[in-house]
């Protein structure tokens, strides 16, 4: 058979296929395929948006005020069809997902206030031409349908709309072009793809990964061609011929926008091939005008790829045991799916904070997006955009008829098969097991740097009123040789023993560089928090871990500058979430009782805001966890350390509640009388926020952050 004969989306997925081999056996990153993966995307972004905006002038341009009234009635019906459709299958792939534990370390976006979504900006181009300029699809999509609108009306516009439309025609002729050469250029897109991705991530997101796919290949492939086939006079082969070539290639390319030109001008030909844009006026030409009016709409629209944002948030929530309830999806509805106006890149911190849930799963999100749920996006894009041109050609050309014969069987088949085939992910799910991991990834952290030589000791071995301070803690820790540091007992993740035994942490590790720096060793001693003050005040200690900046603590102590900040948060029971997610539902109920740790500081502020219920001191937070206190309902917590003791209790959940709250400041006490002391701490903290030093601690120990190119 010569090449000529292959079709294009075959060539595409077998270059696509050969890509993926030759980057996962090399795993070699090479300049030059990157630069011609990014070549072959611009060409194929260069033409989009104007075929987008001239195909919307001129379709709705040559449309009378009388059609366009009959088109947008008849589409909002075809649309709300469409939707419903694929909502129903979204809500319903959640049967797939298995019952697992899991947690994360701290991810300060979980607390982080959502920006406002500027839908004015978003849609309304102050600038058009701005808008063009920078990619500002929905915005340049209601101008051309301004621009489109305004020319209805307009005398003479015969001969505006032909130079338009030969605009439009010799755009199309470019992606035409452009596409002889995707086979080399999708190669280049997939091996850059199996050379970037890692295993660790196909592994965390494998469930939600399947689930995708199952998804979108029963809504594309079966769920939405059976409902065009079913309603118009077009056969389910024929709509699965004319559109797997723009399905592949934005498969392959990960993209729907771009490949908006060759849907249009495949859905034409399809409308052109058959009688379904006949109607009894004559006036095909206007019918065959609806695939470059409505697919370019569809792309500014909350529907298509950008539904599986919804997917995600399901996905999320179950994860991180924030469990949505069947009551819940109307909210979840109304309130996500104008978010999706814009992208779903944008609208997901929306999403996430809207559910309480932690918006570290952002990431997880960023990581499913690049790996291949971006790709099944942009497919079940192609797959939505492709029917509902066609359903409205039908239906204003009134060739829309029901299949009565077949529609008994799709109604009683396509249900009962996808909740199986869910059903039948589930038990594979489970069957393949999971391990928990996030115990042992949390317990196994050693120092990022090198370490200074160091002692522990389990408690002080002289009595404060008993130690004689030199003159200055510099002067004292230069003639001892080391840096004498109290640190509180189960303070993770600043101060914790890990699976060697070994004392490590985040405020430790801040120490052994202190040390580094003061060229001394160090000694450890665990301390309670009420010895903190009298210890220091005494001399016998230098400095202690850290406490939050508040007023209770500044009288008590004097506090460095801050090295770091914490939010307030609980942590409860996976299945109480719903009970802490704002705090004035939690400051007003009497029946709570919220346990404070002793190393908390915060003892007095809580007496002070929790008035109706009850502050119960515990000893240690490791205490909450126990069958004994289980008559404390919340414990309240620094969000950092609760994420920590989460990961080592993973049916118990963080949450943050709303509204947000500024965080505090986490500072270093230590003596009220020495200036000196303080001034070179001042210094020192600056010195190592300004070499990011601190930032990579902190995101190592608190953030769960691989050790790059540390010591570990």
């Amino acid at each position: 058979m010569s090449l000529s004969r292959i079709p294009l989306s075959f060539k595409i997925l077998f270059t696509m296929t050969l890509g993926l081999v030759f980057g996962a056996l090399s795993q070699l990153e090479i300049a030059a395929v990157g630069a011609l993966a990014d070549t072959f995307v611009t060409l194929l972004q260069m033409k989009a948006l104007p075929y987008i905006a001239l195909s919307l002038i001129v379709g709705i341009g040559g449309l009378s005020p009388m059609q366009a009234g009959k088109a947008f009635k008849q589409s909002l019906l075809i649309l709300a069809l469409l939707l419903v459709i694929a909502l129903v299958f979204i809500f319903l792939t959640p049967v797939a997902f298995p019952n697992w534990p899991n947690a994360d370390f701290y991810s300060p976006g979980a607390i982080k206030a959502p920006d406002e979504l500027d839908l004015i900006a978003l849609l309304v181009p102050a600038n058009p031409f701005y808008a063009l300029a920078h990619t500002i699809i929905p915005a340049v999509v209601l101008f051309s349908i301004f621009v489109g609108i305004g020319l209805m009306s307009v005398k003479g516009k015969r001969h505006t709309l032909s130079v338009l439309a030969s605009l439009q025609a010799a755009v199309a002729n470019i992606s035409n072009l452009v596409m002889r050469f995707a086979p080399p250029g999708v190669f280049c897109i997939a091996y850059r793809a199996a050379v970037t991705i890692e295993a660790s991530q196909i592994d965390g997101l494998f469930v939600y990964i399947a689930s995708s796919v199952l998804l979108v290949g029963l809504l594309s492939f079966a769920v939405l061609p059976a409902t065009v086939a079913l309603l118009t006079p077009f056969s389910y082969r024929q709509l699965v011929k004319a559109f797997r070539e723009a399905m592949v290639t934005a498969f392959a390319t990960g993209s729907f926008f771009i490949v908006i030109p060759l849907l249009i001008e495949k859905t034409k030909a399809l409308l052109a091939q058959t009688r379904a844009a006949e109607d009894n006026s004559g006036n095909n030409a206007d019918i065959e005008k609806i695939p470059g009016i409505l697919i370019p709409i569809s792309f500014s629209l909350p529907v298509g790829g950008k539904l599986l944002a919804i997917l995600f948030t399901l996905f999320a929530a179950w994860f991180s045991g924030a469990y949505i309830a069947s009551k819940d999806y109307l909210m979840l509805l109304s309130a996500g799916l104008p978010q999706l106006f814009g992208t779903s890149t944008l609208a997901m911190p929306k999403l996430l904070e809207l559910f309480n849930v932690s918006a570290s799963m952002f990431d997880f999100f960023i990581v499913a997006e690049n790996l291949i749920v971006g790709r099944l996006s942009a497919v079940l894009s192609v797959s939505f955009a492709t029917c509902l041109p066609l359903l409205l050609a039908c239906a204003m050309s009134n060739t829309l008829k029901v299949k009565w014969r077949y529609l008994g069987r799709n109604l009683a088949v396509i249900p009962v098969i996808s909740v199986l085939l869910f059903l039948t992910l589930r038990f594979g799910f489970n069957a393949i097991g999971h391990q928990y991991q996030g115990y042992e990834t949390f317990i196994q952290r050693d120092f990022l740097y090198p370490e200074v030589k160091s002692r522990n000791l389990k408690q002080a071995q002289e009595q404060p009123l008993n130690a004689r301070p030199f003159t200055g803690v510099l002067t004292r820790i230069r003639q001892r040789g080391f840096i004498r540091v109290g640190y509180f007992r189960d303070d993770l993740p600043y101060a914790f023993h890990n699976h060697e035994g070994k004392l490590v942490g985040f405020d430790i590790e801040i120490m052994h560089q202190l040390a580094t720096d003061l060229e001394v060793e160090i000694e450890f001693v665990k301390i309670y928090h009420h010895q903190a003050a009298q210890l220091l005040a005494s001399g016998y200690l230098d400095i202690t871990s850290g406490i939050p900046v508040i007023p209770d603590n500044l009288r008590e102590f004097t506090l460095t500058a801050p090295y770091s900040e914490q939010s307030l948060a609980f942590v409860v029971e996976d299945r109480r979430r719903s009970e802490f997610t704002r705090w004035q539902d939690i400051t007003t109920r009497e029946d709570l009782t919220i346990g404070i740790p002793e190393t908390f500081f915060y003892q007095n502020a809580v007496q002070r805001h929790f008035t109706r219920g009850k502050a119960w001191e515990i000893a240690s937070p490791r205490l909450f966890f126990r069958e004994q206190y289980r008559h404390i309902d919340a414990m309240l917590y620094g969000a950092a350390a609760a994420s920590a003791w989460t990961l080592l209790y993973p049916d118990y959940s963080v949450i943050a509640p709303k509204p947000v709250l500024p965080p505090l400041a986490m500072a270093f006490p230590i003596n009220k009388n020495d200036q000196e002391f303080e001034l070179f701490m001042r210094n020192w903290i600056a010195m190592k926020q300004q070499n990011n030093t601190l930032s990579r601690l902190f995101g190592y120990w608190i953030g769960g952050k691989p050790p790059g190119n540390g010591k570990s």
